[in-house]
């Protein structure tokens, strides 16, 4: 599968322009994204795309936000990958609840090679057999892995890029930067489509998030999702006390994200239980992003 390049898409977005964008009076920040949108978009559509957790827990990396981490001691109890057939039976009950896309997910820094992976690729044909989209989120890869995802009919790979370039070594310390862009090339070289966001709420400064923006924006062709995710503050993880954000800082992130990579599916992921419900139709303005979430505790939706 290969994306055009729009010719009138830029790729070149500047810090100085995306702050320009990002600290607009905020309705007529709304109004631009929203303009944008239904230039590309059906301004009444949603996806809705679950997400499970097919292997939880005992990661060997160190990202600060992240309860699966081997590193820390949360309430997050270890599993092994699960059965085949359990995650296509989550995975129907998520497209009887109206998902149309499928995401696997695996607390792994490199996906493993062997029975554990052929069980992953099996996954990923079942969810397609079931007429939905697959995207998996399993680490680092190598080209042969993203051959065989592609070759088992994977719509999609989440990998991403967490935070600015300057600020992310502050956040993980086990992977760089480079080795992120490097897997997202694999990805795209295999055929498969992106999906790349960040996350608010790690202690960056609005100038880090004007950067994570520029890094989205600069890839060719943009990601086709775009997920933006705002921080989960969990007991045992080294930013559980970390200062909350301002809800409407996650709604200008949306607004700027749709206006930078206008053709890409914005995504509205983790944090969307701890926002205000008289603040949630703020998101949909910007959007077109859902807070519906299927029943815990492996299982939550995205809705784009």
């Amino acid at each position: 599968m290969t994306t055009s390049i729009d010719p009138e898409i830029r790729y070149d977005w500047r810090p100085a322009e995306i702050e320009a964008i990002y600290t607009l009076p905020l309705p007529e920040l709304l109004f631009r994204a929203q303009t944008v949108h239904r230039a590309y978009h059906r301004p009444d559509a949603v996806q809705g795309c679950a997400l499970l957790s097919v292997k939880t827990g005992g990661c060997p990396e160190d990202c600060a936000y992240c309860p699966q981490s081997a590193r820390y001691r949360t309430a997050v109890a270890r599993a092994p990958l699960m059965r085949v057939e359990a995650a296509l039976s989550a995975a129907a009950q998520a497209q009887g609840q109206g998902a149309t896309r499928f995401c696997l997910g695996a607390a792994w820094r490199d996906i493993p090679s062997g029975e554990e992976f052929e069980r992953v690729l099996e996954m990923v044909r079942g969810v397609r057999s079931l007429g939905m989209e697959a995207c998996c989120t399993l680490g680092m890869l190598t080209d042969d892995q993203a051959g065989a995802l592609a070759a088992a009919g994977l719509t999609a790979y989440n990998h991403n890029l967490d935070t600015s370039p300057e600020y992310y070594g502050r956040i993980i310390t086990t992977r760089t930067y480079q080795e992120r862009l490097d897997t997202l090339a694999r990805v795209r070289r295999a055929g498969i489509t992106i999906c790349c966001g960040g996350i608010i709420g790690l202690g960056e400064t609005r100038a880090d998030r004007y950067r994570l923006l520029e890094q989205l924006a600069a890839q060719r062709p943009h990601p086709e999702s775009v997920p933006i995710n705002l921080l989960v503050r969990v007991e045992g993880t080294p930013l559980a006390e970390q200062a909350s954000v301002d809800v409407f800082e996650l709604v200008r992130m949306i607004a700027v994200a749709r206006i930078l990579m206008p053709a890409s599916i914005v995504r509205l992921s983790a944090g969307r239980r701890w926002t205000s419900v008289t603040r949630a139709p703020l998101r949909y303005i910007s959007s077109a992003a859902s807070a519906a979430e299927l029943p815990p505790p492996t299982i939550t939706t995205r809705w784009r």
